[in-house]
């Protein structure tokens, strides 16, 4: 690719950056994008602009632990949900490309479950209950929890998906493996209340 570009309160800053994003590519690519974001012949010379450099540079600072703690969270939730009888991807012993980790749920409310469980165990609004709703762009409703220390962070902890079959819930993040293995818990609990629809008997 010419161009590559990616937000930093994603992965690469996540919990640290309050906003940006990133480029990489061709040098002349990356000028060209610099142009246009500043003026023609100041382009990438003038630098962050937006009065948050410091969080910026600390968010790439964080960024290699920060996703080692999703990843680690994100094998954990799949060695957890497997023993609990539920499909998933990938399983907490295979090799990951990236750091989200699908949950087939099986049922509306165990996916409900799930996402309530999620937010309960966040660090920010544990306090509140996502509910489903048609969100422009989804065919279905989608369920979303995130409760995060800057909105849209997915990588802090996270988890949505849509209300159609199999009911397969993305998860992600972890600023820390154990905020992450607290909001897990949170959701295997909820889901333990809701009953055992689209569960297999557990084999791990």
């Amino acid at each position: 690719a010419d161009l590559v570009v990616g937000s930093l309160i994603k992965n690469p800053g996540g919990g640290m950056a309050e906003s940006g994003g990133y480029l990489t590519g061709s040098a002349r690519a990356v000028e060209l994008a610099g142009y246009r974001l500043t003026s023609p012949g100041t382009g990438t010379e003038v630098g962050a602009t937006l009065g948050s450099t410091r969080s910026l540079m600390k968010g790439l600072f964080f960024a290699p632990h920060v996703v080692a703690q999703a990843l680690k969270t994100a094998a954990f939730a799949a060695y957890i949900f497997e023993a609990l009888g539920y499909e998933v991807s990938p399983c907490w012993n295979m090799s990951r490309s990236d750091i989200i980790q699908t949950v087939r749920c099986g049922s509306p409310e165990s996916l409900c479950a799930f996402c309530r469980g999620i937010q309960a165990g966040s660090p920010v609004d544990a306090f509140v209950v996502p509910e489903p709703w048609n969100m422009p762009g989804y065919s279905d409703p989608v369920i979303m929890a995130a409760g995060t220390f800057v909105q849209g962070a997915s990588i802090e902890l996270s988890a949505d998906g849509p209300l159609r079959p199999p009911y397969t819930a993305f998860f992600q993040g972890g600023l820390t493996y154990e905020s992450g293995k607290y909001g897990v818990l949170h959701a295997a609990e909820e889901m333990l209340k809701t009953g055992a629809s689209g569960m297999r008997r557990p084999t791990v």
